[in-house]
């Protein structure tokens, strides 16, 4: 029986020993462990997008109002004709000397201011945050909240209805049609001689006034000197007024000079003295430029 059973264990032993090699020579893949554990509870948090400032960008010369430089011009005659300080324009265009300046030469005739940038805030999800109430007193109030009377009444504690009785009584000043507020300047007479020679286009860009030499010679409305010299030829001794945004006057062949660059005159001030400097004979040129383009000042001037 011994020896009957020998083989059968023998033919188990070899089995199993098969078995177990081919299990080793593959590798053990193990089962999914799954999380059963409680997750914890969501906490939701409010994004709000952070508020980035704006890149500062400066604008290019593209856009920008500009000038090219031609033969024989002059950073002050630039300026005259392009209604703009020839100091500014230096500044403007970093000229460390405004008198060299090149043919071809493109100058840029407004400071670069920083472009705006639009920046888009993040947008509100609407809800309404109810607001607490005491006790007894009804529902809560969700709604905006009514301003108080004190708070929509004008300063001074006037009504809305004395306002605009106030408004509709204040005077109003006619404007001609096509004008601003920037014309109105109330224009004087520079000069009280005669009119020798009126304005034209192309062969005079002003009035040529007449009179003695050492005479007087005024401002014909506020401003501020953006030129006092004689570099420019043609004009001798000239004096250029900036007035705002809109107009320059021009008073030249002056004998002297009385006011400096950067200073501020007031209307019918002495800013000069009657002379024929760069001039056949004693006169005072006068000028009108409306954004650098020179215009009548028989049309601006009160009738004599």
């Amino acid at each position: 029986m011994t020896g009957v059973l020998r083989p059968v264990w023998c033919l188990t032993g070899i089995v199993v020993a098969l078995v177990l090699s081919a299990c080793s020579s593959k590798p053990m893949s193990r089962a999914p462990v799954e999380d059963r554990s409680v997750a914890p509870a969501k906490v939701e948090i409010e994004s709000r997008a952070p508020v980035a400032k704006p890149p500062v960008v400066i604008e290019p010369l593209a856009k920008a109002p500009v000038y090219t430089v031609k033969p024989k011009d002059t950073l002050i005659g630039i300026g005259l004709e392009t209604g703009q300080s020839h100091k500014d324009i230096a500044r403007w265009n970093n000229l460390e000397n405004p008198n060299r300046i090149e043919i071809g030469q493109v100058l840029r005739l407004t400071p670069p201011v920083p472009e705006t940038v639009a920046v888009t805030k993040p947008v509100s999800s609407g809800a309404v945050t109810p607001m607490p109430i005491a006790a007894g007193q009804g529902k809560p109030i969700t709604g905006a909240v009514p301003a108080s009377p004190a708070a929509s009444t004008p300063m001074g504690g006037a009504s809305a209805a004395q306002s605009a009785t106030a408004s509709a009584s204040a005077p109003v000043t006619p404007v001609s049609p096509g004008a601003t507020a920037e014309d109105d300047m109330g224009w004087i007479w520079p000069g009280n001689g005669p009119v020798l020679a009126g304005f034209d286009e192309v062969k005079n860009k002003g009035l040529d006034i007449g009179g003695v030499a050492g005479e007087p010679v005024l401002a014909s409305a506020d401003g501020k000197v953006v030129y006092a010299g004689a570099g420019l030829r043609g004009y001798g001794n000239l004096i250029i007024l900036k007035h705002n945004n809109v107009y320059l006057t021009a008073y030249a062949h002056n004998q002297s000079l009385l006011v400096k660059e950067d200073q501020s005159v007031k209307k019918g001030q002495k800013i000069a003295e009657m002379g024929n400097s760069d001039s056949d004979r004693v006169k005072l040129h006068f000028e009108v430029r409306r954004q650098g383009k020179p215009v009548d000042p028989a049309k601006y001037l009160p009738s004599r």
